[in-house]
């Protein structure tokens, strides 16, 4: 287990944002991420170089080092360490795909 997990920044106000969170919740067996609402006090901390606007647009993964994924960046690194989402982040991969995933 990753003794600092990274934290995903999405926007609890988005549906579709929270429902990606829950699936993740639920596919995230070795506590990888550490969800964080936007709306949570500390989540302005966490990612001081980006703006709110910024934020709102796509989920976001902060590492321990404050390297960010944003989007489909953020599934596919997650993806490679949570194994049932490995075959996606493989998939992310491949030349092209990462490009049409972010449209």
């Amino acid at each position: 287990m990753h003794s600092r997990p990274y934290i995903v920044l999405y926007d609890d106000q988005c549906p579709l944002c929270t429902f990606q969170m829950k699936v993740l919740t639920w596919l995230d067996w070795f506590n990888v991420g550490r969800l964080m609402p936007l709306s949570h006090p500390e989540a302005a901390v966490v990612a001081p170089q980006l703006t709110r606007e910024h934020l709102l647009e796509a989920i976001h993964c902060v590492t321990p080092e404050k390297q960010v994924h944003r989007g489909a960046r953020c599934i596919r690194f997650l993806g490679m360490r949570m194994p049932l989402l490995t075959p996606l982040a493989l998939f992310l991969w491949l030349p092209g795909v990462i490009w049409v995933a972010e449209k």
